[in-house]
Protein backbone atom coordinates (compact mmCIF):
# COMPACT_ATOMS: atom_id res chain seq x y z
CA UNK A 1 0.00 0.00 0.00
CA UNK A 2 1.14 3.85 -0.54
CA UNK A 3 0.66 6.71 1.53
CA UNK A 4 -2.42 8.39 0.58
CA UNK A 5 -0.57 11.35 -0.03
CA UNK A 6 0.57 10.02 -3.04
CA UNK A 7 -2.73 9.26 -4.66
CA UNK A 8 -4.36 11.53 -7.03
CA UNK A 9 -7.08 14.12 -6.04
CA UNK A 10 -10.73 14.37 -7.33
CA UNK A 11 -9.19 16.91 -10.08
CA UNK A 12 -6.32 14.73 -11.29
CA UNK A 13 -8.51 11.50 -11.40
CA UNK A 14 -10.86 13.88 -13.11
CA UNK A 15 -8.46 14.94 -15.64
CA UNK A 16 -7.50 11.36 -16.35
CA UNK A 17 -11.57 9.95 -17.25
CA UNK A 18 -11.92 12.90 -19.24
CA UNK A 19 -8.41 13.73 -20.66
CA UNK A 20 -7.12 9.89 -21.13
CA UNK A 21 -3.60 11.17 -19.28
CA UNK A 22 -2.86 12.65 -16.08
CA UNK A 23 1.45 13.33 -15.71
CA UNK A 24 3.60 13.00 -12.65
CA UNK A 25 7.50 14.26 -11.52
CA UNK A 26 8.46 12.13 -8.91
CA UNK A 27 11.14 13.69 -7.12
CA UNK A 28 14.39 12.09 -8.40
CA UNK A 29 17.16 13.70 -9.03
CA UNK A 30 18.60 15.47 -12.29
CA UNK A 31 21.47 13.53 -12.45
CA UNK A 32 19.57 10.11 -12.26
CA UNK A 33 17.98 11.17 -15.28
CA UNK A 34 21.12 12.01 -16.88
CA UNK A 35 22.26 8.40 -16.04
CA UNK A 36 19.49 6.49 -17.56
CA UNK A 37 19.77 8.90 -21.01
CA UNK A 38 23.35 8.20 -20.96
CA UNK A 39 22.59 4.29 -20.55
CA UNK A 40 20.67 4.24 -23.08
CA UNK A 41 23.07 5.75 -25.46
CA UNK A 42 25.53 3.19 -24.67
CA UNK A 43 23.06 0.45 -24.95
CA UNK A 44 21.34 1.37 -28.12
CA UNK A 45 24.90 2.28 -29.63
CA UNK A 46 26.66 -1.26 -29.06
CA UNK A 47 23.13 -3.49 -29.14
CA UNK A 48 20.56 -2.08 -30.46
CA UNK A 49 17.05 -1.98 -28.90
CA UNK A 50 16.87 -4.15 -25.80
CA UNK A 51 12.94 -4.45 -26.12
CA UNK A 52 11.06 -6.07 -22.89
CA UNK A 53 14.29 -6.77 -21.57
CA UNK A 54 14.71 -3.17 -20.63
CA UNK A 55 14.43 -3.33 -17.02
CA UNK A 56 17.70 -6.07 -16.35
CA UNK A 57 19.49 -4.50 -19.00
CA UNK A 58 18.76 -0.61 -17.28
CA UNK A 59 17.77 -1.49 -14.02
CA UNK A 60 17.64 2.14 -12.97
CA UNK A 61 14.73 2.75 -14.72
CA UNK A 62 12.68 0.56 -12.25
CA UNK A 63 13.55 3.02 -9.56
CA UNK A 64 11.13 5.31 -11.15
CA UNK A 65 8.35 3.01 -11.33
CA UNK A 66 9.11 2.27 -7.95
CA UNK A 67 8.68 5.65 -6.26
CA UNK A 68 5.95 6.93 -4.55
CA UNK A 69 4.37 9.30 -6.45
CA UNK A 70 4.49 7.08 -9.53
CA UNK A 71 2.83 3.84 -7.41
CA UNK A 72 -0.27 5.86 -6.29
CA UNK A 73 -1.08 7.23 -9.69
CA UNK A 74 -0.91 4.04 -11.06
CA UNK A 75 -2.86 2.39 -8.01
CA UNK A 76 -5.69 5.42 -8.54
CA UNK A 77 -6.36 4.81 -11.92
CA UNK A 78 -5.82 1.47 -11.80
CA UNK A 79 -6.24 -0.37 -8.73
CA UNK A 80 -3.86 -1.48 -5.36
CA UNK A 81 -2.98 -4.70 -7.03
CA UNK A 82 -2.10 -3.59 -10.42
CA UNK A 83 0.06 -5.79 -12.57
CA UNK A 84 3.51 -3.97 -14.68
CA UNK A 85 3.31 -6.17 -17.64
CA UNK A 86 5.58 -8.34 -19.34
CA UNK A 87 5.69 -6.12 -22.61
CA UNK A 88 7.43 -3.15 -22.21
CA UNK A 89 9.67 -0.77 -25.19
CA UNK A 90 11.78 1.98 -25.33
CA UNK A 91 11.30 4.39 -28.25
CA UNK A 92 14.34 5.60 -29.83
CA UNK A 93 13.12 8.61 -31.55
CA UNK A 94 15.96 9.84 -33.26
CA UNK A 95 17.97 12.98 -34.63
CA UNK A 96 16.14 14.09 -37.62
CA UNK A 97 13.38 11.86 -37.43
CA UNK A 98 9.74 12.26 -39.06
CA UNK A 99 8.40 11.00 -36.15
CA UNK A 100 4.96 8.81 -36.84
CA UNK A 101 1.55 8.76 -37.91
CA UNK A 102 -1.27 9.30 -35.26
CA UNK A 103 -2.48 5.57 -33.65
CA UNK A 104 -3.70 3.60 -31.12
CA UNK A 105 -1.81 0.28 -29.99
CA UNK A 106 -2.75 -2.91 -30.52
CA UNK A 107 -4.91 -4.89 -28.75
CA UNK A 108 -8.00 -2.38 -28.14
CA UNK A 109 -11.28 -3.68 -26.02
CA UNK A 110 -14.23 -2.99 -26.59
CA UNK A 111 -14.62 -0.68 -23.32
CA UNK A 112 -14.25 2.73 -21.59
CA UNK A 113 -13.27 0.83 -18.16
CA UNK A 114 -9.93 1.65 -16.92
CA UNK A 115 -8.36 -1.86 -17.19
CA UNK A 116 -5.13 -1.28 -19.13
CA UNK A 117 -2.91 1.46 -19.35
CA UNK A 118 0.55 2.73 -20.84
CA UNK A 119 2.84 5.00 -19.14
CA UNK A 120 5.73 6.89 -20.92
CA UNK A 121 8.73 7.78 -18.94
CA UNK A 122 11.08 10.41 -20.43
CA UNK A 123 15.16 10.48 -19.31
CA UNK A 124 15.84 13.68 -20.98
CA UNK A 125 14.38 16.73 -21.82
CA UNK A 126 11.59 17.27 -24.39
CA UNK A 127 10.92 20.51 -25.59
CA UNK A 128 9.11 20.81 -28.96
CA UNK A 129 11.76 20.57 -31.78
CA UNK A 130 13.24 16.99 -30.14
CA UNK A 131 9.91 14.96 -31.12
CA UNK A 132 7.96 14.55 -27.77
CA UNK A 133 4.95 12.31 -27.54
CA UNK A 134 1.69 13.61 -29.90
CA UNK A 135 -1.10 12.78 -27.64
CA UNK A 136 -5.06 13.42 -28.83
CA UNK A 137 -7.16 14.21 -25.13
CA UNK A 138 -10.15 12.43 -24.99
CA UNK A 139 -9.56 10.83 -27.84
CA UNK A 140 -9.65 6.85 -25.71
CA UNK A 141 -13.20 6.64 -26.17
CA UNK A 142 -13.31 6.63 -29.84
CA UNK A 143 -11.87 3.93 -32.56
CA UNK A 144 -11.65 6.18 -35.78
CA UNK A 145 -9.77 9.33 -36.60
CA UNK A 146 -12.88 11.17 -37.32
CA UNK A 147 -14.35 10.04 -33.70
CA UNK A 148 -11.31 11.21 -32.27
CA UNK A 149 -10.34 14.04 -33.85
CA UNK A 150 -6.54 13.42 -34.11
CA UNK A 151 -6.25 16.91 -35.75
CA UNK A 152 -6.37 18.24 -31.71
CA UNK A 153 -2.63 16.82 -31.00
CA UNK A 154 -0.85 17.95 -28.14
CA UNK A 155 2.67 17.75 -27.67
CA UNK A 156 3.42 16.63 -24.20
CA UNK A 157 6.78 18.85 -23.87
CA UNK A 158 8.41 17.74 -20.58
CA UNK A 159 11.20 18.22 -18.16
CA UNK A 160 13.64 15.00 -18.20
CA UNK A 161 11.85 12.31 -15.44
CA UNK A 162 8.70 13.25 -16.18
CA UNK A 163 5.96 9.72 -16.43
CA UNK A 164 2.84 10.66 -18.49
CA UNK A 165 0.04 7.35 -17.12
CA UNK A 166 -2.23 7.38 -20.08
CA UNK A 167 -5.45 5.56 -20.80
CA UNK A 168 -4.18 2.29 -23.35
CA UNK A 169 -6.21 3.19 -25.77
CA UNK A 170 -5.57 7.26 -26.15
CA UNK A 171 -4.32 8.04 -29.94
CA UNK A 172 -0.71 8.84 -29.52
CA UNK A 173 2.84 9.31 -31.67
CA UNK A 174 5.99 10.37 -31.75
CA UNK A 175 6.61 13.84 -32.71
CA UNK A 176 9.17 14.49 -35.64
CA UNK A 177 12.48 14.92 -34.05
CA UNK A 178 13.79 18.52 -35.92
CA UNK A 179 17.03 18.62 -33.46
CA UNK A 180 20.25 17.15 -33.44
CA UNK A 181 19.48 14.83 -30.63
CA UNK A 182 18.03 11.38 -29.92
CA UNK A 183 15.13 11.38 -27.35
CA UNK A 184 13.92 8.23 -25.72
CA UNK A 185 10.85 7.33 -24.18
CA UNK A 186 10.08 4.11 -22.34
CA UNK A 187 7.05 2.70 -22.38
CA UNK A 188 5.13 0.54 -19.99
CA UNK A 189 2.19 -1.72 -20.27
CA UNK A 190 -0.27 -2.08 -17.01
CA UNK A 191 -3.30 -4.01 -16.22
CA UNK A 192 -5.80 -3.65 -13.68
CA UNK A 193 -6.15 -6.95 -11.68
CA UNK A 194 -9.05 -6.40 -9.37
CA UNK A 195 -12.58 -5.06 -10.15
CA UNK A 196 -13.23 -1.31 -8.45
CA UNK A 197 -15.28 -1.49 -5.31
CA UNK A 198 -14.18 1.40 -3.42
CA UNK A 199 -12.31 4.72 -5.31
CA UNK A 200 -8.59 3.46 -5.10
CA UNK A 201 -7.27 7.44 -5.34
CA UNK A 202 -7.95 10.89 -2.53
CA UNK A 203 -11.77 10.85 -3.44
CA UNK A 204 -13.82 13.67 -1.74
CA UNK A 205 -16.87 13.54 -3.40
CA UNK A 206 -19.16 11.26 -4.61
CA UNK A 207 -20.46 12.68 -7.99
CA UNK A 208 -18.83 13.67 -11.08
CA UNK A 209 -17.04 17.17 -10.49
CA UNK A 210 -16.66 18.21 -13.96
CA UNK A 211 -13.84 18.87 -15.80
CA UNK A 212 -12.32 23.07 -16.64
CA UNK A 213 -11.43 23.73 -19.30
CA UNK A 214 -13.49 21.59 -20.96
CA UNK A 215 -12.08 19.70 -24.26
CA UNK A 216 -12.86 21.13 -27.33
CA UNK A 217 -16.38 19.97 -28.53
CA UNK A 218 -17.13 18.42 -25.02
CA UNK A 219 -20.81 18.87 -24.52
CA UNK A 220 -23.39 17.31 -22.29
CA UNK A 221 -23.40 13.75 -24.22
CA UNK A 222 -19.14 13.07 -23.32
CA UNK A 223 -19.83 14.73 -19.77
CA UNK A 224 -22.52 11.86 -19.45
CA UNK A 225 -19.66 9.52 -20.60
CA UNK A 226 -16.88 10.85 -18.26
CA UNK A 227 -20.02 10.65 -15.14
CA UNK A 228 -20.56 6.71 -16.11
CA UNK A 229 -16.78 5.74 -15.99
CA UNK A 230 -16.11 7.64 -12.91
CA UNK A 231 -18.90 6.03 -10.81
CA UNK A 232 -17.80 3.16 -12.45
CA UNK A 233 -14.20 3.84 -10.51
CA UNK A 234 -15.87 4.75 -7.67
CA UNK A 235 -17.39 0.93 -7.41
CA UNK A 236 -20.83 1.93 -7.24
CA UNK A 237 -22.06 0.92 -10.77
CA UNK A 238 -22.70 2.97 -13.69
CA UNK A 239 -23.99 5.79 -11.74
CA UNK A 240 -27.53 7.36 -12.72
CA UNK A 241 -27.75 8.63 -16.52
CA UNK A 242 -29.77 11.12 -17.45
CA UNK A 243 -32.77 10.88 -19.09
CA UNK A 244 -32.30 11.42 -22.96
CA UNK A 245 -33.75 13.55 -25.73
CA UNK A 246 -35.20 11.57 -28.89
CA UNK A 247 -37.27 8.28 -29.01
CA UNK A 248 -35.65 4.82 -28.96
CA UNK A 249 -36.11 4.26 -32.37
CA UNK A 250 -34.38 7.38 -32.87
CA UNK A 251 -31.08 6.87 -31.07
CA UNK A 252 -30.91 3.06 -32.39
CA UNK A 253 -30.22 5.21 -35.64
CA UNK A 254 -28.28 7.08 -34.46
CA UNK A 255 -26.33 4.61 -32.44
CA UNK A 256 -25.81 2.85 -36.13
CA UNK A 257 -24.58 5.60 -38.07
CA UNK A 258 -21.45 5.97 -39.52
CA UNK A 259 -21.05 9.30 -37.11
CA UNK A 260 -18.87 7.69 -34.17
CA UNK A 261 -19.06 10.61 -32.03
CA UNK A 262 -23.02 10.55 -32.07
CA UNK A 263 -23.09 6.76 -31.94
CA UNK A 264 -21.29 6.51 -29.31
CA UNK A 265 -23.54 9.35 -27.11
CA UNK A 266 -26.75 7.44 -28.48
CA UNK A 267 -25.23 4.73 -26.81
CA UNK A 268 -25.26 5.63 -23.59
CA UNK A 269 -28.57 7.45 -23.94
CA UNK A 270 -30.25 4.20 -24.48
CA UNK A 271 -28.26 2.61 -21.61
CA UNK A 272 -30.16 5.23 -19.33
CA UNK A 273 -33.40 3.62 -20.59
CA UNK A 274 -32.36 1.17 -19.26
CA UNK A 275 -33.98 -3.07 -19.81
CA UNK A 276 -36.53 -2.14 -22.55
CA UNK A 277 -33.53 -1.28 -24.53
CA UNK A 278 -31.70 -4.42 -24.12
CA UNK A 279 -33.23 -6.44 -26.80
CA UNK A 280 -32.98 -3.61 -29.60
CA UNK A 281 -29.78 -3.45 -28.76
CA UNK A 282 -29.03 -7.70 -28.90
CA UNK A 283 -30.08 -6.79 -32.43
CA UNK A 284 -27.15 -4.47 -33.41
CA UNK A 285 -25.16 -6.63 -31.46
CA UNK A 286 -25.57 -9.16 -34.56
CA UNK A 287 -25.25 -6.51 -37.35
CA UNK A 288 -22.24 -6.54 -39.81
CA UNK A 289 -21.16 -3.21 -39.18
CA UNK A 290 -18.67 -3.22 -36.43
CA UNK A 291 -19.28 0.53 -35.35
CA UNK A 292 -22.83 -0.64 -34.84
CA UNK A 293 -21.98 -3.66 -32.70
CA UNK A 294 -19.21 -1.85 -30.53
CA UNK A 295 -21.63 0.74 -29.62
CA UNK A 296 -24.21 -1.66 -28.85
CA UNK A 297 -21.74 -3.11 -26.51
CA UNK A 298 -20.47 0.00 -24.52
CA UNK A 299 -24.67 0.22 -23.94
CA UNK A 300 -25.41 -3.06 -22.97
CA UNK A 301 -22.16 -2.51 -20.58
CA UNK A 302 -23.49 0.44 -19.38
CA UNK A 303 -26.97 -0.88 -18.61
CA UNK A 304 -24.98 -3.85 -16.70
CA UNK A 305 -26.91 -6.46 -14.78
CA UNK A 306 -30.69 -6.08 -16.45
CA UNK A 307 -28.89 -7.13 -20.00
CA UNK A 308 -27.20 -10.49 -18.67
CA UNK A 309 -29.90 -12.75 -19.32
CA UNK A 310 -30.32 -11.33 -22.77
CA UNK A 311 -26.59 -11.39 -23.45
CA UNK A 312 -26.24 -14.95 -22.04
CA UNK A 313 -29.02 -16.24 -24.73
CA UNK A 314 -26.81 -14.22 -27.21
CA UNK A 315 -23.86 -16.92 -26.53
CA UNK A 316 -26.24 -19.07 -28.42
CA UNK A 317 -26.74 -17.83 -31.77
CA UNK A 318 -25.14 -19.06 -34.64
CA UNK A 319 -23.73 -16.17 -35.49
CA UNK A 320 -19.70 -16.26 -34.35
CA UNK A 321 -19.56 -12.79 -33.59
CA UNK A 322 -22.41 -12.13 -31.92
CA UNK A 323 -21.42 -15.04 -29.42
CA UNK A 324 -17.56 -13.05 -29.25
CA UNK A 325 -19.63 -10.00 -28.69
CA UNK A 326 -21.88 -11.40 -25.89
CA UNK A 327 -18.90 -13.04 -24.03
CA UNK A 328 -16.93 -9.73 -24.59
CA UNK A 329 -19.83 -7.57 -23.00
CA UNK A 330 -20.34 -9.84 -20.41
CA UNK A 331 -16.69 -9.70 -19.54
CA UNK A 332 -17.13 -5.67 -19.31
CA UNK A 333 -20.19 -6.00 -17.13
CA UNK A 334 -18.36 -8.23 -15.17
CA UNK A 335 -19.25 -8.61 -11.58
CA UNK A 336 -22.80 -7.77 -11.88
CA UNK A 337 -22.95 -11.00 -14.57
CA UNK A 338 -21.87 -13.88 -11.70
CA UNK A 339 -25.44 -15.21 -13.66
CA UNK A 340 -23.91 -16.18 -16.86
CA UNK A 341 -20.70 -17.68 -15.23
CA UNK A 342 -22.32 -21.17 -16.32
CA UNK A 343 -22.84 -20.22 -19.90
CA UNK A 344 -19.28 -18.39 -20.14
CA UNK A 345 -17.90 -22.06 -19.03
CA UNK A 346 -19.85 -23.55 -21.99
CA UNK A 347 -18.52 -21.35 -24.62
CA UNK A 348 -15.06 -22.14 -23.41
CA UNK A 349 -15.98 -24.90 -25.74
CA UNK A 350 -17.19 -23.30 -28.32
CA UNK A 351 -15.93 -24.49 -31.97
CA UNK A 352 -14.71 -21.19 -33.17
CA UNK A 353 -11.61 -19.49 -31.25
CA UNK A 354 -12.58 -15.87 -30.73
CA UNK A 355 -15.59 -17.03 -28.65
CA UNK A 356 -12.99 -19.39 -26.82
CA UNK A 357 -10.93 -16.36 -26.23
CA UNK A 358 -13.24 -13.82 -25.54
CA UNK A 359 -15.36 -16.12 -22.89
CA UNK A 360 -12.43 -17.18 -21.20
CA UNK A 361 -11.14 -13.68 -20.50
CA UNK A 362 -14.68 -12.77 -19.51
CA UNK A 363 -14.21 -15.47 -16.81
CA UNK A 364 -11.36 -13.48 -15.53
CA UNK A 365 -13.80 -10.64 -14.59
CA UNK A 366 -17.19 -12.13 -14.14
CA UNK A 367 -15.63 -14.85 -12.06
CA UNK A 368 -12.92 -13.08 -9.88
CA UNK A 369 -14.16 -15.12 -6.76
CA UNK A 370 -15.14 -18.02 -8.08
CA UNK A 371 -12.66 -20.88 -7.70
CA UNK A 372 -15.48 -23.25 -10.01
CA UNK A 373 -14.44 -21.92 -13.18
CA UNK A 374 -10.52 -22.65 -12.64
CA UNK A 375 -11.05 -26.33 -14.03
CA UNK A 376 -12.31 -24.65 -17.14
CA UNK A 377 -9.35 -22.16 -17.31
CA UNK A 378 -6.75 -25.30 -16.77
CA UNK A 379 -8.14 -26.78 -19.84
CA UNK A 380 -7.96 -23.55 -21.97
CA UNK A 381 -4.30 -22.77 -21.26
CA UNK A 382 -3.22 -26.27 -23.19
CA UNK A 383 -5.76 -25.00 -25.94
CA UNK A 384 -3.78 -24.68 -29.66
CA UNK A 385 -5.26 -21.12 -30.51
CA UNK A 386 -2.72 -18.85 -28.63
CA UNK A 387 -4.98 -15.97 -28.41
CA UNK A 388 -7.16 -18.54 -26.18
CA UNK A 389 -4.07 -19.45 -23.94
CA UNK A 390 -3.47 -16.11 -23.40
CA UNK A 391 -7.24 -15.04 -22.09
CA UNK A 392 -6.67 -18.17 -19.77
CA UNK A 393 -3.66 -17.37 -18.31
CA UNK A 394 -4.35 -13.79 -17.77
CA UNK A 395 -7.94 -15.20 -16.42
CA UNK A 396 -5.73 -16.90 -13.56
CA UNK A 397 -3.84 -13.97 -13.03
CA UNK A 398 -7.08 -11.85 -12.39
CA UNK A 399 -8.42 -14.98 -10.22
CA UNK A 400 -4.99 -15.34 -8.16
CA UNK A 401 -5.63 -17.23 -4.49
CA UNK A 402 -8.88 -18.22 -5.75
CA UNK A 403 -6.38 -20.32 -8.71
CA UNK A 404 -4.43 -22.87 -6.73
CA UNK A 405 -5.74 -25.59 -8.39
CA UNK A 406 -3.87 -24.03 -11.71
CA UNK A 407 -0.12 -24.32 -10.25
CA UNK A 408 0.45 -27.32 -12.24
CA UNK A 409 -0.86 -26.14 -15.48
CA UNK A 410 0.71 -23.14 -15.14
CA UNK A 411 3.69 -24.21 -15.01
CA UNK A 412 3.27 -26.71 -17.55
CA UNK A 413 2.84 -23.19 -19.84
CA UNK A 414 5.89 -21.58 -18.64
CA UNK A 415 8.19 -22.63 -21.62
CA UNK A 416 5.07 -22.13 -24.07
CA UNK A 417 5.87 -20.37 -27.47
CA UNK A 418 4.51 -17.13 -26.53
CA UNK A 419 6.47 -14.97 -24.73
CA UNK A 420 3.44 -13.13 -23.05
CA UNK A 421 1.90 -16.52 -22.20
CA UNK A 422 4.97 -17.00 -20.09
CA UNK A 423 4.84 -13.93 -18.68
CA UNK A 424 1.51 -13.87 -17.43
CA UNK A 425 1.70 -17.54 -16.28
CA UNK A 426 4.92 -15.72 -13.74
CA UNK A 427 2.57 -13.15 -12.58
CA UNK A 428 -0.35 -15.56 -12.36
CA UNK A 429 2.14 -18.15 -9.57
CA UNK A 430 3.23 -15.05 -8.01
CA UNK A 431 -0.75 -13.69 -7.27
CA UNK A 432 -1.29 -17.50 -6.10
CA UNK A 433 1.00 -17.64 -3.85
CA UNK A 434 1.18 -20.82 -2.16
CA UNK A 435 3.92 -21.89 -1.17
CA UNK A 436 3.72 -24.82 -4.35
CA UNK A 437 3.49 -21.69 -6.63
CA UNK A 438 6.69 -20.30 -5.02
CA UNK A 439 8.59 -23.34 -5.25
CA UNK A 440 7.36 -23.21 -9.01
CA UNK A 441 8.52 -19.81 -9.33
CA UNK A 442 11.68 -19.85 -8.57
CA UNK A 443 12.22 -23.14 -9.85
CA UNK A 444 11.47 -21.60 -13.32
CA UNK A 445 13.23 -18.24 -12.43
CA UNK A 446 16.43 -19.70 -11.28
CA UNK A 447 17.65 -21.13 -14.33
CA UNK A 448 16.12 -18.40 -16.65
CA UNK A 449 17.73 -14.83 -14.77
CA UNK A 450 18.98 -12.82 -17.09
CA UNK A 451 22.33 -11.34 -16.37
CA UNK A 452 22.21 -7.24 -16.60
CA UNK A 453 26.02 -7.05 -17.03
CA UNK A 454 26.63 -9.38 -19.51
CA UNK A 455 27.17 -7.64 -22.75
CA UNK A 456 29.30 -8.38 -26.04
CA UNK A 457 32.30 -6.28 -25.27
CA UNK A 458 31.52 -8.57 -21.37
CA UNK A 459 30.92 -12.02 -22.19
CA UNK A 460 31.77 -13.14 -18.53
Amino acid sequence: MTDQAFRLSDAQMAQFIAHGYVTITPDLPDEFHAEVFAKHEEVFEQEGNPGNNLLPRIPLVRQVFDHPSVVGALQSVCGDDYYLQPHRHPHHNKAHSKGQNMHQDGGKRWSHRTRYLLAFYYPQDTPLERGPSGIVPGSHYFNTPEGARIDGEVPLVTPAGTVTITNYDLWHRAMPNTSDQHRYMVKFLFARMSEPVLPAWNNRRAGWPGIDPALPGDGAELQKIYAHVWHWNLGDGSGALPTPEGSPAELLDTLAGEDERAGIAAAYDLAALGQDMVPGLIEKLGEESEMSRRNAAYALSAIGAPAVGALIDALGQTNTSTRTDAATTLGDIALAADAALPALVASCQDKHEDVRRAAAEALGTVGQYEPNVVPTLIDAVTDDHVGVRTAAVFALCRLGPQAAEAVEALEGVLDDENRYVRGDALHALQRIDTSQAKDALIKHLMPARWCPITSPESTF
